[in-house]
């Protein structure tokens, strides 16, 4: 007894010399929350340490895809709400702040949503009860659950004009407020936001403050504005992009940090006519090993200056939500090359940390 004694203090010792490692969600708790788009694997409990990860460090999901209307609602009258309720259970499970994802977007769009039975536009008052419908029936079901909505998702382009998307050609400008109005019908409690990439632009940073302010001019509810962060190594400009996170703060909106991950691979430039070359494809995929140490010293150092930018404005910023769980989980890989191999999260293919993430957690 005595022996076994002595046995189960040392390992109760070893076990307090090893400290638990410290949880991003718990790092920056007095920040933001740590958010993470998670897949059906994750959501359907497939992908054991994944989901062991994610509800270790994380304390806010979004729906990568079983929220867009092709999944969700891929006839008219025809709705799948199987993998959202589960991943809606998830959130809840887990005491997640859940952001569905999203409302109106012109792609992965359901292919009968702005189409008549003869292949053409619908006319603007059938749009109108088709987007009513899809987001009453759906913020309905999750009212009280969903805590907010990515409403409308890429409707601005580079230049700051409106996208010619079908919900643009059919109803003009007029979409934007119609799916907040829908929206907030549908669940009065519910946070909404617009979501869009590439907002250090200015051009794009313009036209977003003038609908933020035209909405909230109307008194329709606007939460907050998602900057889409799917950053490179070269880009975007640092001093561009703090400038749009402060002018959207401007407006009196949240802003929330969404779809954060940053390629370690070469930006491809389309307009070359290379893109079928061999020797093209194997430059823009080096990486397939595993990144040299310089390369991944020079992607810690400039996600960490992303990071420091958040932490500096965390009175303005509510969410920093990362584009899925480990790297093996990003959408990068094999895109726009069929077979790349990229580096984009924040856990690396074994689920451990990144470097840079390390230096906050360890303070």
């Amino acid at each position: 007894m005595k022996r076994i004694s002595i046995i189960a203090a040392l390992a109760a010792v070893i076990s307090c010399g090893a400290p638990e490692e410290k949880a991003l969600k718990d790092t920056f708790a007095d920040k933001f929350y740590i958010g993470v788009a998670i897949n059906e694997a994750e959501i359907r409990g497939t992908d054991v340490e994944g989901v062991e990860l994610l509800k270790k460090h994380f304390n806010s999901i979004v729906a990568e895809n079983c929220m867009k209307s092709e999944e969700i609602h891929p006839e008219e009258n025809v709705y799948n709400f199987e993998l959202a309720d589960k991943f809606v259970e998830f959130g809840e499970a887990n005491d997640m702040f859940i952001i569905g994802h999203c409302l109106i977007w012109h792609s992965q769009l359901a292919p009968w949503f702005p189409y008549d039975d003869k292949g053409d536009f619908v006319t603007p008052e059938v749009l109108k009860q088709r987007m009513k419908d899809h987001i009453t029936t759906i913020v309905t079901r999750y009212k009280g659950r969903v805590d907010g909505w990515d409403v409308v998702n890429e409707a601005i382009v580079e230049d700051g004009s409106y996208r010619n998307s079908p919900f643009y050609q059919i109803l003009g400008e007029e979409f934007i407020p119609l799916a907040f109005q829908y929206a907030h019908e549908a669940d009065p409690d519910a946070e909404l936001y617009l979501n869009d990439y590439g907002q250090n632009v200015k051009g794009r940073r313009e036209t977003y403050v003038k609908i933020i302010k035209d909405l909230q001019a109307r008194g329709l509810r606007i939460d907050g504005i998602g900057m889409q962060s799917h950053v490179g190594m070269d880009y975007p400009d640092m001093q561009e992009y703090e400038e749009s996170l402060l002018a959207f703060a401007g407006t009196g909106c949240n802003v929330m940090i969404t779809e954060w991950e940053m390629s370690a691979l070469p930006s491809i430039n389309f307009g070359a006519n290379v893109s079928d070359t061999v020797a093209f494809k194997a430059s823009m995929n080096p990486y397939t090993e595993g990144l040299p140490e310089d390369v991944d010293e020079l992607w810690n150092s400039r996600m960490k200056e992303l990071m420091d930018l958040y932490i500096k404005h965390a009175d303005k910023i509510t969410r920093v939500t990362a584009w899925g769980v480990s790297d093996e989980d990003s959408w990068k890989n094999g895109w726009p090359i069929p077979g790349r191999t990229d580096y984009c999260l924040l856990f690396d293919r074994n689920h451990e940390p990144k470097p840079f993430l390390n230096e906050y957690m360890n303070k």
